[in-house]
Formats: C-alpha cells, structure tokens, sequence
C-alpha cells in the first residue's frame, strides 16, 4: 500500500517578479503561465540528485529546466509554441553565463509525441516536472484605473498561443485526453522508480470551479503512474503571524463579486502539486540500457 501524505511547502516568500529578476530574461515576463521558480527549485531539490536528467514536456521559457541546470542536474523539455522554445533555449544559455553546472536541450514539437522526439532518453530521466495549459490565454498584466487613473482595465501580455492546434485551445475533454498522451510518453523516459511532478490548480469556467487537480490524478493513472503525495505549495507570502497576499487583480475581484452575489468564493492562494511515480522494474525483467543522446547547454531542434 502507498502511503500518501501531505505537506506545505513556503514557495510564495518572494513575488514572482522577483524570483525571475536577473536569472531570466526580461522578456520571459512575457509568457503569462510561468511556473513559480520556487517550486521549481524545490522539486528538483527534493526528488533528484547532482547530475539526474530532468524533463519538462511543456517547458514555455524554460523555468523547470532552469532552475535544474542551476542545480547541477541535467534538463531536457519540449515546447509547442516555437517562439517560447527559443526563449527557454535563450535563458538556459544566460543560466550557463550565470555559471550553471549542468546542460540543456530543448525541441521544439507535440509533447504527445515526447517519447518519439527524445529517444535516445528512454528510461534515463529521474523527474519529469509539469504543469498543465490553463487555455490559451490568462489574466497577464493589469492595469487598473485606481493605478492609472484612466478609466477601465487595461490588460497586456494575457495571451501565449494563438495556434488552434495548440493544446491549451481544446475543451476539457480533449485537454485531459492530451495531457494522458504526455505523461505516457514522459513515463517511457523515466527511470524505474522515477518521479512525475505536476503543478496544478481548480480553475473557474463561466463560474463553475473546474477541479483539475482530480482530473490529473485521474489521467495519470491512465498513464500507469502511481500517485504517491499531494503537497501545497504557497503563492502567498507568510511572515510576521500573517499571510501576504499574492493574488491577482481578477481574482480579487471575481471573489468580490462572488461575496456581493452571497458566494463565498476565495482568491486561490496555492498550487496543488501532485507527486506520481514510475512502478519499479518487475523482479527479473531486464535492465534498460542508457540512452546514447547527450544533452548540451541551449540546443533547439
């Protein structure tokens, strides 16, 4: 039997902004669906050691392989968007002029096709570290009219794929149905006993809150992933006997409604990550082979 447990993890103690500033690029400020460097961090940290390959199917600019090459692992991630690709491929070149010990690839392609695009990693990886597309767009930048004095709600950056063929562009249905393709492929490059991370969060559609996080679960059994702990990771700052908030302008402002209407909804403070793992290698089953692909600092394919 699996023993699950949950765990708080403190990521939010800095703003996003200042995580990023001087590691990345300024323009990966761009990109509206980053993953929290933190997290990052302290996934890699926790479940690899030096020298460990990790992958992340859906890079965007490349945090999960940044924060790993920072950490002496190795990292290879794939991206849709080639534009994103080429970005991630730019900060894992600043990450090596920062004195990054470990190296980086990054393809430009369908992830559900992972495991074709990286062969030569089969069985070699011992994390892969993800996050789900949330649609193709998102809130981005806010201006408000009490921070501009202009009236009405100027937005920027909000949107990172315009492709229809792009996966965050599909209904539910077809979005967990993609997301299953990855993990499968991303299993067949994971070591026995590897490690799968998924950053994930419940999202509102027309009101209704969608529990994403259960459908990843759902999705990673379909991929013959073992779930094995959820942990909380904080956007929220916490000091001085408080929390800091962090939220965006549009959730405070669709939970202000929400209060007005008599809903008591909340601002999301926290990213669900659900930790899956690769069943270990049948007793008497052969050893797989080490790939023969090298990974080398900023490639793109």
């Amino acid at each position: 039997m699996t023993t699950v447990t949950t765990s708080v993890w403190t990521t939010g103690q800095q703003p996003s902004r200042t995580q990023r500033r001087g590691r990345y690029l300024p323009e990966s400020m761009k990109h509206p669906g980053k993953m929290l460097p933190a997290i990052a961090t302290r996934v890699i940290d926790t479940y690899t050691e030096p020298g460990d390959l990790v992958i992340d199917p859906m890079c965007g600019i490349g945090t999960t392989l940044v924060e790993a090459v920072h950490l002496g692992r190795h990292a290879a991630g794939v991206e849709y968007e080639e534009g994103w690709a080429k970005l991630a491929v730019a900060n894992l070149a600043h990450a090596r002029r920062q004195g990054a010990t470990g190296f980086g690839t990054v393809l430009a392609g369908d992830a559900r096709g992972i495991a074709r695009l990286l062969p030569d990693l089969a069985g070699q990886a011992a994390l892969v570290l993800t996050s789900p597309p949330y649609g193709a767009a998102t809130h981005g930048h806010i201006r408000a009219s009490r921070d501009s004095g202009e009236p009405g709600i100027r937005k920027w950056n909000q949107r990172y794929s315009r492709d229809r063929a792009n996966l965050a562009h599909q209904r539910l249905p077809v979005l967990l149905d993609g997301f299953a393709q990855i993990l499968t492929g991303c299993a067949e490059l994971l070591r026995p006993g590897g490690t799968v991370a998924v950053t994930v969060r419940p999202y509102r559609a027309r009101g209704e809150l969608v529990d994403l996080p259960g459908h990843v679960q759902k999705v990673a059994r379909r991929a013959g992933l073992e779930f094995a702990d959820r942990i909380v990771c904080l956007l929220c700052g916490v000091g001085n006997g408080r929390l800091l908030n962090r939220a965006s302008f549009f959730q405070l402002y669709e939970a202000r409604k929400g209060w007005t209407r008599g809903m008591p909804i909340h601002a999301t403070a926290h990213e669900d990550l659900l930790i899956f793992t690769k069943p270990a290698q049948p007793a008497g089953s052969a050893p797989l082979q080490n790939g023969s692909g090298k990974l080398r600092a900023g490639d793109i394919t």
